[in-house]
């Protein structure tokens, strides 16, 4: 009877967490679908109105949406590419490779995760001046293409799932590093990858700050600047910008569940071998 009671308590609190997580998505799909006065009114209204498709069209017209949302496809699909590469490979180097200077190196990197990135904002900028990369993509991307936190990830993730044994065979039949990266550890990473692509995903997908400093040039804007078109001088309709938001949620989504699955699928068979 007490397992029993204790099965069905965890399956309310799953279930209740599952509804809280939820509901902010539920409601916006809700005050899009609504005019302003929704937004004030007591109760708060929970159900479906006429004014979806209405606002979605209204957001097309106001923004350049469809020009915005592939620029920051681009950004971040090409962002987060150069991010699996560059922090799996030094991950895999910190965790498998000994050379001079790794522990000093990895104390620096650790070193540079404390830095609050605001306090980078100006040098950077004066860098990607400097070089004369303002306005264009290359600013977005190459500063991103590795971070510290990627590399501390698949370094500790690498340090348990390769076995060394499996590496000195390699070694033995004549690998060279880079393969054994590419063949042996990059399968075996899968899970680790498949969360550092949707961390590295989605922070690029909603990164506002950085291209609004950068980029100069409307053609160029990225989803999340193309969406500040939405609210006015002296009035703004916030059922458009939250119509504005669910769009640009959307892709977010696709891109975790489809990594979420790989990850869930390699720790799984990961969980099951002997």
């Amino acid at each position: 009877m007490n397992n029993k009671l204790s099965i069905w308590t965890i399956r309310l609190i799953l279930v209740m967490g599952v509804i809280f997580s939820l509901f902010p998505f539920y409601w916006m799909l809700v005050m899009s679908s609504q005019d302003m006065s929704a937004l004030y009114s007591v109760p708060p209204v929970l159900v479906f109105g006429s004014n979806l498709f209405e606002h979605i069209k209204i957001v097309f017209e106001q923004t350049s949406f469809i020009r915005s949302f592939f620029n920051s496809l681009f950004i971040a699909t090409t962002s987060t590419i150069l991010i699996l590469f560059f922090d799996s490979l030094a991950g895999f180097s910190f965790a498998k490779l000994k050379f001079k200077g790794k522990n000093i190196l990895f104390v620096f990197l650790l070193g540079t995760m404390m830095i609050p990135g605001q306090l980078n904002i100006i040098p950077q900028f004066l860098m990607m001046d400097k070089i004369g990369w303002i306005g264009s993509y290359k600013a977005l991307i190459i500063p991103s293409m590795a971070n510290a936190f990627g590399i501390f990830w698949i370094k500790q993730y690498a340090e348990d799932a390769i076995p060394d044994s499996i590496l000195e065979s390699a070694r033995m039949d004549g690998c060279s590093t880079f393969r054994i990266y590419w063949n042996i550890a990059l399968p075996i990473l899968k899970p680790a990858m498949a969360f550092l692509a949707i961390y590295s995903f989605m922070g690029s997908w909603n990164d506002y700050m950085w291209p609004l400093i950068v980029l100069n040039d409307e053609a160029k804007y990225t989803l999340m600047l193309a969406l500040t078109q939405l609210q006015g001088v002296y009035y703004t309709d916030y059922t458009l910008v939250i119509t504005g938001s669910l769009l640009a949620t959307i892709p977010l989504l696709v891109v975790f569940s489809l990594f979420s699955k790989q990850m869930m699928a390699g720790l799984t068979a990961g969980a099951v071998k002997e």
